[in-house]
């Protein structure tokens, strides 16, 4: 109740002072300040506002229903005249004495609002900044809180995905437990039991090829001959002993020159009408090819084998020699008959009707001319399954001997392992490096592979215009007689 009242007072305050304004703050004109109705007003925009137009005031009211004028009152008889007092700052006075003192006048309170409003006013200009102030600070506390709050939902998140991904490695782990564990149980004890069994097989074939290697070694230690009784009968070369009567194949001595010892030779007395040096001829694989040049110039191998007659009535396998080679190939026109059989049985055969070999100062240099027959013409053409450039670079007419101690072939390369001889297993008239490997690895089957090869080259026993790459031939052979028109 206190405080409605001191509400009402404050509002009766006011009223006065907005009276004390129209009583006491005259213009110098004496006109007054007209008040504005806030509620009637609309305000225009700019260039769109209208003259007021004036308007003559009313007439006066006249008539009756008024108040009628005061009558004056007498002055009491004998009253003395009370001076006049004028209100003092803070208050003022009824004229009456008993009345009491009024409060004070709305002047006053202006005046005492204005004081009051200066001192609000520097308390306010000293609050601002400190409000201004915390408003930065509250706004970067907002901030920072936002951001905490958005670094707590990005980890929540990545503690949700981290926790999908230990479930998930969780479920991979065990899944390999599982796979690991029934692999320990149930496959690798299969598995060993299978490699012990491989381990054995390879043992026993070991110790078979160990037996055989010593045998052969005893069987090496002195050097080969054979004890075959040799044919009364010789002469020059194989077509001079089928002359003089000499028609059972088999091994022969002959004497090309008489300045020379004679050596032995198997002749082929059967094959095309007959007269043939067998020069060179591979059959089962026992004879090893990859030779030295010595080797090569002299010969080496098995010149024939007991083939069931007690005599030496079959071809072994061997190399009759450069020097002999060349001296047969220069005692006159010489051909040459080259054969060859696949692991099916299969025989096909080329024929040369000009083959010659020349001496070692001449590295043993190799011609040929005059093919025919259907095994293809690899010596003069080079591989048909090439083209261009690369079946040229696989031409043997015309080329050096080469061994791999003495590297005479067409394939120049700064590095002394790159060469023919080295990478395809023997001694041959190589290019780069061949079309025709007659003294190359003796390979079992047939058909090989890159990895089977020592170094992953097609170094069998290759007649590539017949059966084309990584294909080695079960028997293959070359015969030489003099050349003769029928």
């Amino acid at each position: 109740m206190a405080r409605l009242l001191r509400v009402v007072v404050l509002l009766v305050l006011c009223t006065t002072a907005v009276w004390c304004t129209s009583d006491y703050d005259d213009d110098d004109d004496g006109k007054t300040e007209s008040s504005v109705d806030a509620r009637g007003h609309r305000p225009l925009s700019r260039g769109q506002a209208l003259t007021p137009t004036r308007r003559p005031p009313p007439p006066p009211v006249s008539g009756g229903g008024g108040y009628r004028a005061r009558p004056t009152k007498a002055p009491a008889k004998g009253q003395q005249k009370v001076p006049e007092v004028f209100p003092e700052s803070g208050g003022c006075k009824h004229l009456e004495e008993e009345m009491g003192v009024l409060c004070p006048t709305g002047c006053e309170l202006r005046t005492s609002l204005l004081k009051q409003e200066r001192n609000v006013k520097s308390s306010i200009d000293l609050i601002r900044p400190r409000l201004q102030s915390l408003s930065h600070s509250s706004t970067n506390i907002f901030h920072y809180a936002s951001l905490l709050e958005e670094k707590f939902k990005q980890r929540d998140e990545l503690k949700r995905e981290n926790e999908n991904a230990i479930n998930q490695y969780g479920v991979d782990l065990e899944e390999q437990h599982v796979y690991i564990k029934e692999n320990l149980d149930t496959n690798i004890p299969s598995n060993i039991r299978i490699l012990r069994q491989v381990l054995e097989n390879l043992r026993s074939k070991i110790q078979k090829l160990e037996a055989t290697i010593s045998s052969q070694v005893e069987n090496c230690r002195t050097p080969c001959a054979t004890t075959r009784n040799i044919p009364v009968v010789s002469g020059k070369e194989c077509e001079e002993i089928y002359r003089k009567g000499g028609e059972t194949s088999e091994m022969y001595l002959i004497q090309p020159d008489g300045f020379f010892r004679p050596y032995r030779v198997y002749c082929d007395m059967t094959t095309q009408d007959g007269g043939w040096t067998l020069i060179q001829n591979r059959q089962d694989g026992t004879v090893n090819f990859g030779r030295t040049w010595d080797s090569y110039k002299n010969g080496f191998g098995n010149i024939a084998i007991d083939g069931g007659k007690g005599i030496g009535d079959a071809p072994g396998e061997y190399w009759l020699g450069n020097e002999r080679i060349s001296q047969l190939t220069n005692l006159g026109p010489t051909e040459a008959l080259i054969e060859m059989q696949d692991w099916d049985g299969n025989k096909v055969s080329a024929r040369y009707s000009g083959f010659t070999v020349q001496n070692e100062a001449n590295k043993y240099q190799l011609s040929v001319s005059g093919y025919s027959g259907n095994a293809g013409n690899a010596l003069m053409e080079g591989a048909s399954e090439l083209k261009g450039e690369n079946r040229t670079m696989t031409i043997h007419n015309g080329m050096f001997f080469s061994t791999h101690d003495r590297d005479n072939d067409g394939w120049l390369n700064a590095d002394p392992n790159k060469q023919c001889a080295k990478e395809d297993g023997g001694g041959w008239w190589y290019n780069r490096c061949h079309s025709a490997n007659p003294n190359g690895r003796y390979y079992w089957g047939g058909h090989y592979t890159y990895d089977m090869a020592k170094h992953g080259t097609d170094d069998g026993v290759v007649w590539m215009n017949w059966k084309r790459s990584w294909y080695s031939m079960k028997m293959m052979s070359i015969k030489i007689r003099p050349f003769f028109s029928n």
